[in-house]
């Protein structure tokens, strides 16, 4: 799993789970010289938030920039005096939209359900991380869970890294400015401006609001569409909207094995029932549905024909497709979509349990119903103040 692969000049290794993930990182950003970035969406002030926040306090105590960009309903439970202590020692803080009213849904507050939902780090320019797994314990609290959550992310070291370099600093630049703070241009650093190569065989793919609002999910269209041979899809939130569920349809019933492993542990009750209110459609066009029983689900990850693959932070749901910052690496290589595939028929042989439709009663088949009518009548709501 931990094997490196070189893709287009660039070092990638595939990390699953925080066991792997975050000794790798904390490493990382313990041999920072310069500087070190870090977004995610939710960071928990329990054992693994502070091994990492202690890493960032060193770094900083040596003198390396170090600057962290929070989600402002994500994070939004972590202690002030977590915060107080990175801060103490150096740590540059932002928030990314503090503020949220779940009780109004005015224009402003609809901009405020814009989330920063990605997970990323860079270190040096040099080295970079984009994945799932936010900052937090691998296996959830209070929970009678042996297994961690199963999720992945990507270290990249290359040229790719100074390109999520430019993303996180403008990213940072923008909150700045959106806090009415003045811009800061570190002395001595090198000025990332690097274009998206979109020949190559590693890409960075962001989703906005503005330009790039369907660049993630555009990726996946068109590499489910082309499958020839299978379509592996491992999501933790799983609602797709029209286009994507009529694609993943399309390619299944055209002769391609379309194997989904989706959430089976309910985590949020709503989307949970919502998304098997979509199981009758995709079961009688020959989609294989999985669900992950071991722990929580939390990857977002997919392989198409064990050549071309994505890991990242988008979710097929409303919450990517219409409002969150994402971001996802999209990869063309086989040895390294061969090795997500490894780990996700691994996932699915020992821990999937395999979806009969037929065996859901009448009342899970009336509230998965109206869950999902209710959740598209909310995207329509959204739909409408985007709009205006």
């Amino acid at each position: 799993m931990n094997r490196t692969h070189r893709v287009s000049g660039n070092e990638l290794m595939l990390l699953q789970n925080g066991l792997v993930f975050f000794p790798q990182l904390c490493a990382d950003i313990n041999a920072a010289q310069h500087s070190v970035y870090l977004e995610t969406y939710i960071f928990a002030a329990d054992e693994t938030g502070h091994l990492v926040a202690e890493a960032l306090r060193h770094a900083a105590e040596r003198g390396v920039t170090v600057r962290v960009l929070l989600d402002g309903f994500g994070s939004a439970e972590l202690p002030v005096p977590f915060l107080e202590g990175l801060r103490k020692f150096g740590v540059e803080v932002q928030w990314f939209r503090r503020e949220i009213s779940p009780f109004t849904m005015s224009r402003s507050r609809m901009r405020r359900l814009r989330r920063m939902h990605r997970k990323m780090a860079v270190i040096d320019g040099e080295v970079a991380f984009v994945g799932g797994i936010n900052i937090l314990n691998d296996i959830p609290a209070k929970l009678d869970f042996d297994a961690p959550r199963l999720d992945y992310a990507v270290r990249v070291q290359g040229e790719l890294a100074g390109e999520v370099h430019a993303a996180m600093q403008r990213l940072w630049e923008m909150v700045s400015w959106a806090a009415f703070r003045k811009r800061i241009r570190e002395k001595g650093w090198r000025k990332y401006r690097i274009k998206p190569r979109r020949d190559s065989n590693v890409q960075l793919l962001l989703r906005d609001n503005v330009r790039h609002r369907r660049d993630i999910e555009r990726a996946y269209l068109t590499a489910i569409a082309g499958a020839k041979r299978e379509v592996i899809v491992a999501n933790a939130y799983f609602l797709p909207g029209r286009l994507f569920m009529r694609t993943l349809v399309h390619t299944a019933q055209r002769g391609v094995r379309v194997v989904l492993l989706l959430q089976g542990k309910v985590e949020y009750r709503l989307q949970h029932y919502a998304t098997l209110a979509m199981y009758g459609r995709l079961l009688a066009a020959g989609v294989e549905i999985y669900e992950y029983h071991a722990s929580f689900l939390h990857a977002k990850v997919a392989v198409v024909d064990g050549e071309w693959a994505t890991v990242g932070s988008f979710n097929i749901d409303p919450f990517s497709l219409l409002l969150a910052r994402e971001a996802n690496l999209v990869v063309n290589d086989k040895a390294f979509a061969g090795a997500l595939r490894s780990s996700l028929r691994t996932a699915i042989d020992r821990d999937g349990k395999r979806v009969e439709f037929e065996r859901a009663n009448f009342f899970t088949r009336i509230l998965a119903r109206m869950s999902y009518g209710l959740i598209r009548f909310i995207i329509g709501v959204l739909g409408i103040a985007k709009r205006h």
